[in-house]
């Protein structure tokens, strides 16, 4: 007798997922996410994705407080972790906590100019603070509120499943991996890693599957390659030297995901939390679509979805 009951039950729900809010959410927050992270526009001569457009506005604006910033986040995030005790909880934490806090003394000494001379050459500390420090202090909380956008209303369900019969088979990551792999490549290696973070954190990747995509995907993107050619003068090779970077990274990739180390990984969820992708064999189109319809079913409010990112 409970069968039919259930069976209307179910009925009753899938108008519910197919809501029109539902579908709306699905759809503005993954194309607003999308164009953020994806869409590279030319603004001043200059070709990128608008959330690098957004940190080179910033850079410029606010010349003398962007460092002082950068340097207070160092700062915080070496005191944290002995704040918080949670420095001497494993050998890893311990090893990291304390590369904090040399980190932050190395910050220190760039920032007010005072360290050695090998470290104050211009190709050395202070090209890193200025290259790689400030436009990743400003990436990570820009780029989160924008992720939340991304991967929180239905877009990292829906291609998670149009692409496993090419992640899996390939790379060996779910097929939702293939957001990373267009973070990375739109974007920065920066934006992947907060990407590939945050999904390894909710239960979404196993700790080899992230390795993967943190060593495999987050090692190109348009934007630094363009970087690498105009350092090199190969810009009239452009189209030649970007398909063939890529082509090679991938297939290095491919190649490393079935070799030591990353094939001796731990298949293990950070958490118990485990949210492992279901495999879909036939019906994708459909499939993606009533999974992105879920996850935008399931969604938070856009406040709480930027606190967990």
């Amino acid at each position: 007798m409970e069968s039919p009951n259930v069976a209307t039950n179910t009925k009753q729900e899938e108008p519910q997922i197919q809501s029109t809010t539902n579908v709306l959410k699905f759809i503005i927050y993954s194309l607003i996410g999308s164009f953020m992270f994806f869409i590279p526009i030319t603004i001043n001569g200059v070709s990128s994705i608008p959330i690098d457009h957004i940190v080179t506005w910033i850079k410029v604006t606010l010349p003398s407080a962007v460092p002082i910033y950068a340097l207070i986040v160092i700062l915080l995030g070496a005191v944290y972790p002995f704040i918080s005790k949670t420095w001497s909880k494993d050998k890893v934490s311990i090893v990291f906590s304390l590369l904090k806090v040399l980190g932050a003394v190395v910050a220190i000494l760039i920032y007010f100019k005072i360290g050695p001379e090998w470290l104050m050459a211009p190709s050395m500390g202070p090209f890193l603070f200025e290259k790689l420090v400030i436009p990743v202090g400003l990436v990570v909380p820009l780029g989160a509120i924008f992720l939340a956008l991304l991967i929180g209303y239905g877009l990292l369900e829906f291609l998670g499943v149009l692409m496993q019969p090419i992640m899996r088979p390939i790379f060996k990551t779910p097929g939702r991996s293939a957001v990373d792999m267009v973070a990375d490549l739109a974007g920065s290696y920066s934006i992947g890693m907060l990407i590939t973070n945050r999904l390894y954190k909710e239960g979404k990747y196993t700790l080899k599957e992230a390795a993967i995509i943190a060593t495999g995907f987050s090692t190109v993107s348009a934007t630094f390659m363009i970087v690498v050619a105009k350092t090199l003068g190969l810009m009239d090779l452009w189209s030649l030297f970007f398909w063939v970077s890529l082509g090679i990274t991938y297939l290095v990739t491919a190649i490393t995901v079935r070799i030591w180390p990353l094939n001796k990984m731990s298949d293990e969820y950070y958490s118990d939390n485990a949210d492992p992708e279901e495999v879909i064999k036939e019906g994708l189109f459909r499939n993606a679509w009533n999974s992105a319809m879920v996850g935008a079913n399931n969604s938070v409010s856009l406040g709480r979805n930027y606190g967990r990112t």
